[in-house]
């Protein structure tokens, strides 16, 4: 059995992580502050999603830490699916959070509260400006690791949400109409929702091994199948190491009975290059129907 060594290290995101999570500590505390003060759901709403936000990139940033940990004797493939566990974490909390923000809103259409507008604009339009400027530290990275992608998806909502409340605040003051307040507390959860849903089905997928939803299974079997020598393919297997570190393993039947080092290393690049999987195991078999292997005869896929 032959193998591809190679496993780029993940790269690190401590000056993004730290400098991000400050941020939002500080407005967290501030935002729900002055969301008492002016009575505001819409603030607390979204002082609420922040909180959860802190969650979110501490959990990112721990994952993140300890998928750069070595292998040990137990933990083969070391922690690096921590990410994995992180992104599906934070989105199901986030979702959950707002499930409940959302029936408090809904009370609060049959009892309106009054609401301090100038107060809600102000506090908001802050939280615009910290939530896009912690979105941009994730910017470049959030295509490529899912983790990160929960990340920004996070920070991004938030910079959108903040803004649905400085409307809703502007709205208010110019027009008394303090239903508006849990209207647009509807409005942020209904758009974090569908924002955090993707990232929730991904990461899910993930850490049930299925296949990364970029890598057509199909369209990798045909490639193998079109190598030179290649016969059948049975036992093929692909799944997620970590947010951004793809495996594969499977047993080809090939018409030659030579163990052929540079074919194996060759496919093993090939799959890195084509498909982004970086881990390949790749069994060479004969066909023998004496020895006919197990997999083979089992195979579902």
């Amino acid at each position: 059995m032959e193998h591809s060594h190679r496993h780029p290290p993940p790269k690190n995101y401590t000056l993004a992580f730290a400098v991000g999570t400050a941020l939002n500590v500080i407005f967290v505390v501030v935002e729900a502050t002055f969301g008492f003060l002016s009575n505001s759901l819409a603030l607390l709403a979204d002082a609420g999603h922040n909180l959860g936000d802190v969650l979110a990139l501490l959990l990112a940033w721990g994952a993140t830490y300890l998928a750069q940990r070595k292998p040990t004797r137990t933990k083969t493939y070391g922690l690096r699916r921590g990410t994995i566990l992180a992104a599906f974490v934070s989105s199901l909390i986030l979702l959950m959070t707002m499930s409940i923000l959302a029936w408090e809103a809904l009370g609060r259409f049959t009892t309106p509260a009054v609401v301090n507008s100038m107060t809600i604009i102000v506090v908001a339009a802050i939280g615009v400006i910290i939530n896009t400027a912690t979105a941009l530290l994730f910017l470049t990275s959030q295509r490529e690791d899912l983790n990160i992608k929960a990340a920004f998806i996070h920070m991004a909502a938030d910079a959108g949400v903040s803004l649905g409340v400085v409307f809703g605040g502007i709205v208010i003051f110019f027009t008394s109409l303090f239903w508006i307040d849990p209207a647009v507390s509807l409005i942020i959860v209904i758009v974090i929702m569908i924002s955090s849903w993707g990232v929730f089905r991904d990461s899910f997928n993930l850490a049930m091994d299925g296949v990364p939803k970029d890598i057509d299974i199909d369209e990798v079997r045909k490639f193998i199948l079109e190598q030179d020598g290649v016969i059948t393919v049975h036992d093929l297997h692909i799944w997620a190491m970590s947010t951004t570190q793809v495996a594969l393993t499977t047993h080809l039947v090939r018409d030659s009975h030579k163990l052929d080092d540079h074919f194996v290393h060759q496919l093993s690049d090939e799959l890195r290059d084509k498909f982004g999987i970086i881990h390949s195991t790749i069994q060479i078999e004969s066909g023998d129907h004496a020895h006919l292997c197990d997999q083979a005869q089992h195979d579902s896929i």
